[in-house]
């Protein structure tokens, strides 16, 4: 149904919009995935601020296989009168004018992601092709821009009982270094939108690999923690749930520990995902800590502990989503992943005290259950700290603050430098005659890695398996990992193409997602590939890396004198066959390692390496049969 109040006088203008495409990373945030997603973001965002309006409950997301992709919504449509001061139609100002839109009239939206007013013009500006249709008034109304200029006048192309607004753009192939829209990155943000709006369907298509998605959940952020925290061992069944109301300011948290280490709470302003925190979170932390320090104090929990929980070890298993609405959210630029305001942080720590303290007195057991914890984390939390003063020590006395068995590179510009985690001293051997010595580092592994998704901190610092990692690369590990001091641009694992190399691997992979997780966000792990056959026919020679590409050489070669050569592992591969298939920076393959779809990622590495056997059985036998490793 059209509000009539919503009109073409709602659109207020602030001019100015050729800047974007001669800076366009200053309002997406970059060229890369990120900048082209966020387009996407910004469109399903003006969506949701219908929705919180109360006039939109369905949002449709459907990439295109042609490069387009087209989000949809059935809200009140944008308004297409004449603009009185603009001369045109008001669509063609929201989607032409920066500073231009619905969210500066505080009539129209009382809460809104969008607030900065630049979401589509900035999406129209840095697209080649871009086609909106407007449902509203029992009419189809349509416009088409190519890189931010209209081509034809608004036009009437039909008539409907819908209201809504749907855009379709292709981005501009000038601008962005990435074209592809990833389902798994929207995933990540679609489903949050979805456990933030109760009730509101995300509809999420790829047309290209039919994946799709079905985002609604009726429980709200309730449902968002207990998504989190599926396949772990919780410590109590019903997530706390808190929410209050201040100066015009909503507030809402839920709160659940699982038996893990790991610490999980997403943040956000009118459904922006606030990735850097803000006041909103810091009022939560600080409430926290307060009300269990108090209840760990009263209760006298510590009369034979040395040590006091801090805030770090209270958060220690904990899965909680902070979600606050207000009028008028102040963010760190324009992608908004900071929240300033002042007034939030005492309004939700103020609110989180008080409904915390009433749920502590009313729930003793689960209460005692997260005191308990906290303890057994401060506790930890010492022994840490011993730990790294004792391999700070160590390292400085045996070798220069580098472990022995690392064959470092001559040049030292961290740019330009590469480290091989290579499986088993042999192949690591092979790994440092064949390398580039000039920028290439090896590092050989042995022994069994520990599963590090079962293991506290202090249990990491002290594995002698992993301590030479930590120290090779020289940044730190958990909270003190500082990424600006990596001594290596590429960190990459060299392992078997087998069972045990791929599990190798995979614990890698874990230690590295749950205490270097920079290192995977800013794509600097890599996995190498080795070939698993090398065949030769006279003089000539192919390395193959699959058994389905060795029969078609096979079947190319053909005749005969042809040898297959299989490798069963790297350490049957010489100095120069390395060098050849997986160390030529002009030859290798390697494998990226990136995070497109955080809570999926988490997820897995629960299933993969936690304590519950079914997830896992289960997850195996769905994906066995895209895995292909020499047996």
């Amino acid at each position: 149904m059209t509000d009539p109040k919503y009109t073409a006088k709602n659109i207020k203008v602030l001019k100015g919009l050729e800047a974007v495409r001669k800076r366009p990373a200053m309002y997406i945030g970059g060229l890369t995935e990120r900048g082209l997603h966020h387009l996407v973001y910004e469109c399903v965002d003006n969506s949701i601020d219908e929705a919180l309006a109360g006039y939109c409950d369905k949002i449709k997301v459907i990439i295109q296989e042609d490069g387009y992709i087209s989000i949809e919504d059935n809200g009140r449509g944008i308004p297409v009168e004449i603009h009185k001061t603009e001369k045109v139609p008001a669509v063609q100002v929201v989607m032409t004018v920066l500073h231009a839109g619905g969210k500066f009239d505080n009539k129209s939206y009382k809460v809104a992601g969008g607030l900065h007013g630049v979401g589509v013009s900035v999406v129209n500006a840095l697209s080649e092709h871009l086609e909106v249709e407007i449902y509203r008034n029992g009419k189809v109304y349509y416009q088409s821009y190519r890189k931010g200029i209209p081509q034809q006048e608004l036009e009437v192309k039909g008539r409907t009982t819908r209201t809504g607004t749907k855009v379709t753009f292709k981005p501009d192939a000038s601008i962005f270094e990435v074209l592809d829209f990833s389902f798994d990155y929207l995933s990540t943000r679609l489903r949050e939108m979805a456990f933030l709006n109760k009730g509101v369907k995300i509809i999420l298509q790829d047309l290209k690999t039919d994946k799709k998605h079905n985002f609604q959940y009726e429980g709200g952020i309730n449902s968002f923690v207990e998504f989190l925290n599926e396949n772990k061992k919780i410590l109590f069944t019903e997530p706390i749930y808190i929410n209050g109301k201040k100066n015009g300011a909503d507030f809402e948290v839920s709160i659940q520990y699982n038996e893990g280490f790991q610490e999980v709470i997403y943040s956000f302003a009118n459904n922006i995902n606030t990735i850097e925190g803000g006041t909103h979170l810091s009022g939560f932390k600080s409430a926290l800590t307060r009300v269990v320090n108090t209840y760990i104090k009263n209760a006298n929990l510590l009369k034979n502990e040395k040590v006091t929980p801090a805030g770090s070890d209270i958060r220690e298993g904990i899965t909680a989503v902070v979600s606050v609405k207000l009028s008028e959210p102040q963010f760190e630029g324009q992608t908004k992943t900071k929240l300033q305001n002042s007034d939030i942080e005492g309004i939700v720590n103020s609110i989180v005290y008080e409904k915390l303290m009433e749920y502590f007195e009313e729930h003793p057991l689960e209460t005692k259950n997260i005191s308990m914890k906290a303890i057994l984390g401060a506790r930890s939390r010492e022994a840490a700290r011993k730990a790294r003063e004792l391999t700070r020590r160590k390292s400085v006395l045996e070798s220069g603050s580098l472990p022995g068995k690392l064959a470092d590179c001559s040049i030292q510009d961290p740019s330009q430098t590469e480290i091989f985690l290579v499986e088993g001293d042999s192949a690591g051997g092979s790994a440092k005659m064949g390398r580039d010595r000039t920028f290439q580092a090896i590092l050989p592994l042995w022994g069994k890695m520990l599963n590090t998704e079962k293991a506290r901190i202090d249990k990491v610092l002290n594995n002698e398996k992993i301590q030479p990692i930590i120290l090779a690369l020289g940044a730190g590990i958990g909270e003190e990992f500082d990424v600006s001091k990596l001594r290596y641009n590429k960190i990459v694992i060299m392992a078997d193409a087998d069972v045990d190399g791929q599990h190798i691997a995979t614990l890698l992979l874990t230690f590295f997602f749950r205490y270097m997780r920079p290192l995977v966000e800013y794509g600097h792990v890599y996995i190498a590939r080795p070939p698993l056959f090398l065949i030769k026919k006279g003089k000539s020679k192919r390395y193959v890396y699959s058994i389905d590409e060795r029969d078609e050489v096979l079947k190319e070669l053909g005749g005969k004198g042809l040898h297959v050569q299989r490798y069963k592992g790297l350490g049957e591969m010489n100095a120069d066959q390395l060098w050849e298939t997986t160390l030529d920076p002009e030859k290798r393959i390697l494998t990226s390692v990136k995070i497109e779809d955080s809570i999926e990622a988490d997820r897995i590495f629960t299933i993969l390496m936690g304590d519950e056997v079914e997830p896992r059985r289960e997850f195996i036998e769905q994906n066995a049969k895209y895995v292909e490793v020499s047996v």
